[in-house]
């Protein structure tokens, strides 16, 4: 059977490319595809590795090969779905903004909470460092602090200046890696930068809510050179997690991980429990008190996701 990467997913249509002959071929899967049981709006995702054969005018997905990592999210139109961002990545790249649009509080560690179980490297970089003025400035060194203290590598980027684009083309070379970010960011312009013959849509912000507007409408891998890609993915609006249990998040926050060793209780929720490591690492400033806030905040919304599901089926 021939091997391709999954380079494209449209929903029903898959673009492929072969290992051996690098052909491009238009697919469709048979067949049933599965992760752990769960239910997923797209079963074969960008970055994975299958099995194929033509059959007229399509190839045919039959087989996917074991995944060496995943990043995967709430489906934002299906509640009770997952959705597979990408697979088989070496790092990700989050392209984040401080204004326009506003950085969402919680944003990045929402993120960071998919590409922790696999431990994969994410680099954070703040876009339009050209419109900062000093308290912009002074917010993302804040920020820089906290992420790089947690082994989370910070940066700001301009894709107007092209300050550090120099630096993000460096930090890519020969691995795949996840490009990622809300909509309105500037992740298609900086693509364009890294990549000036691929010409990617982008769009202004919307006047009238600030916010932004989406580009990309389905993941796709593109090749800087033959060992370094790229999976460029759907601006983001919003991130959810109601497949995660309250301990998930506990354990996927590395530095509450670490301290949680020390708390009285193995389940502990490093709320109001006694003896909470976790409380005092707050107290002394070893744990950021906006990790924190933002832990709350993923904890209580994990917690009342499940309390209506519950009482849902009485």
């Amino acid at each position: 059977m021939n091997q391709a990467v999954v380079i494209k997913s449209t929903g029903k249509y898959y673009q492929l490319k072969d290992l051996t002959s690098k052909e491009i071929l238009q697919a469709v899967i048979r067949g049933k595809f599965k992760l752990n049981g769960l239910k997923l709006t797209n079963p074969v995702a960008v970055g994975d590795i299958v099995g194929y054969k033509v059959e007229g005018e399509l190839a045919v997905i039959n087989t996917i090969a074991d995944r060496r990592n995943y990043v995967i999210r709430q489906s934002p139109r299906k509640k009770h779905f997952l959705h597979i961002l990408a697979s088989n990545i070496d790092q990700a790249l989050l392209i984040v903004t401080i204004i326009e649009p506003n950085l969402k509080q919680g944003f990045i560690d929402r993120f960071l909470l998919m590409t922790e179980p696999y431990n994969i490297p994410v680099h954070i970089v703040f876009n339009k460092s050209d419109l900062w003025t000093e308290a912009e400035e002074n917010l993302f060194g804040y920020l820089k602090d906290i992420y790089e203290s947690i082994g989370h590598h910070a940066m700001s980027c301009s894709s107007i200046t092209g300050d550090s684009l120099d630096e993000i083309h460096k930090l890519l070379a020969n691995k795949t890696t996840l490009v990622s970010g809300q909509s309105g960011v500037g992740k298609s312009s900086i693509i364009n930068q890294l990549i000036p013959d691929l010409e990617l849509r982008t769009q202004d912000i919307s006047d009238y809510s600030g916010k932004g507007q989406h580009t990309t409408t389905f993941a796709e891998m593109f090749d800087i050179d033959e060992q370094t890609h790229i999976i460029d993915t759907p601006g983001i609006k919003s991130l959810s997690f109601n497949h995660l249990e309250v301990m998930d998040i506990a354990h996927n926050f590395r530095e509450f991980f670490i301290h949680s060793k020390d708390c009285k209780f193995a389940d502990c929720t490093h709320r109001n429990e006694p003896q909470c490591a976790i409380k005092e690492a707050l107290e002394t400033g070893e744990i950021s008190e906006l990790r924190y806030f933002n832990y709350l905040q993923l904890v209580d919304e994990i917690e009342n996701q499940n309390y209506w599901e519950r009482i849902k089926d009485y």
